[in-house]
């Protein structure tokens, strides 16, 4: 979908740009892929940091790792994750930038301006 190439992508490639964005538009998975960001993470500490239940943590970890976003390495009774493609990164910078320049546009709109007091004649 890059401007300067611009072509049409068939039916097949458009589900799979779509399905990757699916599994993007969760604001818990969101949150999980940030703490990520920092390294490896055990379901116990990512269950304790987004303050969720490990049940749900687990859930979302799966769809994650099945999307090939994260990976997973068991040791004894843990399991581990971590990121398997950093290009997610990207495009969450992507949107996110694009978001902040949206907003601010939208918040200078309302920037406080003083008033100047109104004159009235008699």
């Amino acid at each position: 979908m890059n401007k300067a190439k611009h072509q049409a992508m068939s039916l097949e490639a458009l589900q799979l740009v779509a399905a990757r964005f699916k599994v993007l538009s969760d604001p818990m998975r969101l949150r999980i892929l940030q703490l990520l960001q920092d390294g490896e993470q055990s379901v116990t500490t990512i269950t304790e940091s987004v303050e969720s239940t490990q049940p749900n943590v687990s859930k979302h970890l799966k769809i994650m790792q099945e999307a090939g976003l994260v990976a997973r390495r068991q040791e004894g009774n843990s399991v581990y994750y971590s990121i398997s493609d950093p290009t997610v990164f990207d495009l969450c910078e992507v949107v996110c930038s694009s978001l902040q320049e949206r907003f601010s546009a939208h918040a200078s709109a309302f920037a406080f301006q003083p008033v100047r007091a109104i004159s009235r004649r008699r």
